[in-house]
């Protein structure tokens, strides 16, 4: 592994000028397996590598791998800003390319049992975090805990990973209902993952949308499919991104395509900078969950 280096206030190479709101991106899934942190991971670097200013957040609190996958040692997690023995800045590594990484911890089962108001520690960390962002790519941990969905509402746009598995859709089918009645999260974009071909992964979104169409009051849209790919797999052992390892691949494509079509989202409406958007957002989900 290689040793991660302090991120410099400065951002690391010029960019276009500082948006009204960074685009926050919450990356979540039923169930764990469905590669929704290589999906993380090579969506993030897929934004840098199209010139865009992008911080990688691992919010699985118990079992983090967001550094483990990117080759990364961190001195200092979100466990250290949750015990108060850092700020969040101090705690940004650089990774590959310029991608910006804030490491959650893993092995820590204090981390997962964390009450829903223990949450406002990390959302005042949030708000004294002064970085000029395009992106910011939330990786959550798996299921329907009160982080996960604490992390999906706050966030303005929510992916939900599925792959051809039983399991998968009906634990992404249990994390919609959840977000919908629990949360308000009314508009969910799908991504199927490990697909044999274009077909399949429109198949699995139709099956997931028939059911939510029926039962719940929710907006699926099929964002597309990243292919089942050996480059992926040796990317993954190698400890890269496959979009930079090996930008050729047929998943690398299909990353490239997924963030050029995020790009063409809605630009974050309103006045705010920086990440204040998704610090507004946590504080007032927090609201909620200790009313």
């Amino acid at each position: 592994m290689t040793t991660a280096t302090m991120h410099s206030p400065e951002p690391p190479r010029p960019h276009s000028p500082v948006p009204t709101a960074p685009r926050v991106i919450a990356v979540t899934g039923g169930k764990g397996g469905v590669g929704k942190t290589t999906v993380s991971i090579n969506l993030a670097m897929a934004m840098v590598l199209s010139g865009q200013r992008t911080l990688l957040l691992d919010t699985d609190l118990g079992l983090a791998n967001v550094d483990v996958m990117l080759g990364l040692s961190p001195r200092l997690t979100l466990a250290d800003v949750f015990a108060g023995r850092c700020e969040l800045r101090e705690t940004i590594i650089e990774g590959p390319r310029g991608l910006l990484v804030v490491p959650a911890a893993s092995g820590k089962r204090h981390m997962t049992e964390l009450l829903p108001q223990q949450h406002a520690g990390l959302v005042n960390a949030f708000s004294q975090l002064d970085l000029p962002l395009d992106v910011m790519v939330v990786d959550t941990a798996a299921g329907i805990s009160d982080s996960v969905l604490t992390f999906c509402q706050a966030a303005q746009d929510v992916i939900l990973v599925v792959c051809d598995e039983p399991a998968s859709v009906t634990d992404a089918y249990a994390l919609a209902k959840v977000l919908s009645r629990d949360r308000g999260v009314n508009r969910i974009e799908v991504l199927a993952n490990q697909v044999a071909n274009p077909t399949e992964g429109k198949a699995l979104f139709d099956k997931l949308e028939r059911v939510t169409s029926r039962f719940l009051d929710i907006t699926l849209s099929y964002l597309g499919a990243i292919p089942r790919d050996e480059w992926l797999r040796v990317a993954v052992q190698r400890q890269e991104p496959v979009v930079d390892a090996f930008p050729g691949a047929p998943s690398s494509l299909a990353f490239r395509e997924l963030a050029a079509r995020i790009s063409q989202w809605q630009a974050p409406q309103g006045p705010r900078g920086h990440v204040e958007f998704f610090t507004e957002r946590l504080i007032a989900a927090q609201g909620s969950a200790c009313a």
